[in-house]
């Protein structure tokens, strides 16, 4: 199969010709149709990720159709639609006893732990706990987008952060997460304050729901400007971004008794992150982390696509053959871009 491999940390990926994948006994293999180009994927080229071992697939937000299945899968068949949450649960482990997969014990994740999607085949674990099927109506680019960002996003809004009609959501960063966190907020009655450097990303906020906007770029201080927008703080914010000063400013941010979600990565390089905790502890902050979502708590994200009340297929802003893609990898380090690039690597 074709595959984007690279070879060391940092330099160029290059496309080129790869063993196919064979599935585990309790895994499936899917002929992707389509992925996402997320950070994440940038981050383990960078060498972020102490899983990844080189020659390495990048690749982790997917859809396809089933291809092959192990002897041991038994909801799964070949031909099958479907798309997979970026974590892949054990389904056996403590955590995922308690319904809690998206920080299983003995998680793996595409493209971090094994060989991932910017491949024609990618190889999944434990199907019959991880797979999700992809309504016929939805497109493969609509469903690539759900397993990473926007999934992560609605956990991190929804379940996590417990968004209520009526209140402030400040989103920091509107790459593909904090704009699926914009659409989702406003979707459910809350009022949105969008902050980024870029105009463009912010245009989009505007466009997915955002009723207040804020360049971080032109403001002295995001946290004062997002007060004065809100009359007193967010209720809830998320570091969509996962920088030192992103973190800083969402929880600054809030008013008393608010709730910080941190959903973007805050890289080991950048050192020990400095979080405002004086404040949390003045202001009887909530700090949480968000780490994707669960593939048995899809179904209500699922239902609110399919009645439009949710259009992920909007962020889907740039759609990029197999062969572009070492570029499009490259390029995240110094322009992340708004909206989601989805990848087809049969185009």
């Amino acid at each position: 199969m074709r595959a984007v491999v690279f070879e060391r940390f940092g330099e160029p990926a290059e496309v080129r010709e790869v063993t196919d994948p064979e599935p585990k006994e309790h895994g499936v293999v899917v002929r992707v149709e389509a992925t996402g180009l997320c950070r994440s994927d940038w981050h383990g080229w960078q060498g972020h990720d102490a899983d990844i071992t080189p020659p390495h697939v990048p690749g982790h937000e997917l859809a396809g159709v089933v291809e092959s299945v192990g002897k041991r899968v038994t909801g799964w068949r070949p031909g099958d639609r479907v798309t997979v949450p970026f974590v892949c649960a054990c389904g056996s482990c403590a955590a995922c006893a308690a319904g809690d997969q998206q920080v299983c014990e003995r998680q793996t994740q595409p493209g971090f732990t094994h060989w991932g999607s910017f491949a024609q085949y990618v190889a999944l674990d434990h199907a019959d706990v991880n797979l999700v099927a992809v309504p016929e109506e939805m497109s493969f680019a609509t469903a690539a987008s759900l397993g990473c960002r926007f999934a992560t996003a609605f956990r991190a809004v929804v379940q996590q952060g417990r968004v209520a009609a009526g209140e402030w959501v400040a989103v920091h960063g509107c790459g593909g997460v904090g704009l699926s966190a914009v659409m989702i907020a406003a979707a459910s009655g809350a009022r949105v304050v969008a902050v980024d450097v870029s105009p463009r990303a912010l245009d989009l906020a505007r466009k997915f729901g955002a009723a207040q906007c804020v360049d971080a770029s032109s403001v002295p201080d995001t946290a004062a400007a997002i007060h004065d927008l809100t009359g007193g703080g967010a209720h809830l914010s998320l570091d969509a971004l996962g920088s030192p000063a992103t973190c800083a400013a969402s929880v600054n941010g809030l008013r008393r008794r608010g709730r910080h979600i941190q959903v973007g990565l805050l890289p080991s390089e950048s050192g020990t992150t400095p979080v405002p905790m004086a404040r949390a502890i003045a202001l009887e902050l909530e700090l949480l982390g968000s780490h994707g979502m669960a593939a048995h708590t899809y179904p209500p994200m699922l239902e609110l696509v399919r009645a439009g009340v949710l259009r992920p297929d909007l962020l889907v802003t740039s759609t990029i053959p197999l062969d572009a893609v070492p570029a499009a990898l490259t390029a995240l380090g110094t322009a992340p871009g708004a909206g989601v690039t989805v990848i087809e690597p049969w185009s």
